[in-house]
């Protein structure tokens, strides 16, 4: 297939396209703008990583919708897997501009192109932070998902809004992934696992936020990276049977050809166990500074994968000690100690 991975300079993005491109007949384009939200030098690595001839890399932005529109329009992608956007909930308290112009500006032209090139499948990144408000546990894909509690999370809710009347007025088959808590080696330097263990490695106090009594539904990045690829090589089609009630409308399907699916780990774990575990891969104690809740943040999350179980057997593999180690072993490699 000729695929197209949006974003492929991220953390996500570009393990989604090593493992597309472990199947030598696949094409592989990957688009990024090679922001400055966090170092642009580890974008650029993991590009350097990318060492197949079936890839091919482009510097480009989404936002700009003319440049967008003509790539689309010189190349005849049959997925696209799209994983560009302003990620973090706590920027978004401070920088809300950004994540208008990423995740709905850029996602909206993301649309137009998929729409007006014919594309046979648009998946795309959402988040477990859209459960917002909800404390029904675990989270599913059928429960209300209107009260988001940061921009970050109502922009990636308007991205599933979106790809529906896309999918309901034009046929457009897209999926969206929820992503819970993703972490792993090549992880990005604002994430909780890469902050904890620079501090803890430097001796310098990590802050864990309602007191360290949180839980994250932790999901090691391969697990994520073979959830993606397996549904979004299973484009939805028109739901046609009786399982659609327009009088009692069901969040997570439609009779368009749209879905939403959870990927996550479906084992949420105590924030200080993941401590825990860095500690141990590490070898050192951390020095533990206890805060407050911060606003934006939720307590727990808990991913209900029946959806995507069903869809394509997807069970995670990873247990958090040996994906927490992984990571430590990459960063020290990374960073030369």
């Amino acid at each position: 297939m000729k695929i197209l991975v949006t974003g492929v300079a991220g953390f996500i993005g570009f393990h989604v396209a090593k493992k597309l491109l472990e199947n030598s007949e696949h094409i592989v384009f990957g688009i990024d703008n090679i922001n400055d939200y966090y170092d642009p030098g580890l974008k650029k690595a993991r590009l350097e990583k990318i060492t197949s001839k079936n890839f091919t890399f482009y510097k480009l932005d989404i936002t700009d919708k003319e440049s967008t529109s003509s790539f689309f329009q010189k190349n005849d992608f049959e997925l696209v897997i799209h994983l560009a956007a302003q990620a973090g909930v706590r920027y978004s308290l401070t920088n809300p501009d950004e994540y208008i112009q990423s995740n709905i500006v850029g996602f909206l032209n993301i649309l137009e192109a998929c729409r007006n090139c014919s594309v046979s499948h648009l998946s795309y990144a959402s988040s477990s932070s859209v459960y917002g408000l909800n404390e029904t546990l675990p989270f599913s894909v059928n429960q209300n998902v209107d009260h988001p509690k940061s921009l970050y999370a109502a922009s990636k809710k308007s991205n599933e809004l979106m790809a529906h009347t896309y999918s309901h007025l034009f046929d457009l088959p897209t999926s969206g992934f929820r992503f819970f808590t993703v972490y792993g080696p090549w992880g990005r330097p604002d994430m909780a696992l890469y902050i904890f263990t620079h501090a803890i490695m430097n001796n310098q106090p990590i802050k864990l936020f309602n007191n360290g009594l949180m839980k994250r539904d932790f999901t090691y990045i391969d697990d994520i990276v073979d959830g993606v690829i397996e549904a979004s090589f299973n484009p939805p089609s028109k739901n046609t049977n009786k399982l659609w009630d327009p009088k009692r409308p069901d969040p997570g399907f439609s009779n368009a050809p749209y879905r939403i699916l959870n990927i996550g780990n479906n084992n949420p774990v105590e924030l200080q166990y993941f401590v825990e575990c860095i500690e141990k891969a590490t070898n050192k104690k951390a020095i533990k500074e206890l805060l407050p809740m911060q606003l934006g943040d939720v307590e727990s999350t808990f991913a209900d994968i029946q959806a995507i179980s069903s869809l394509t057997g997807f069970s995670p593999k990873t247990t958090l000690e040996v994906g927490v180690q992984k990571f430590v072993s990459w960063y020290r490699e990374y960073h030369g100690i």
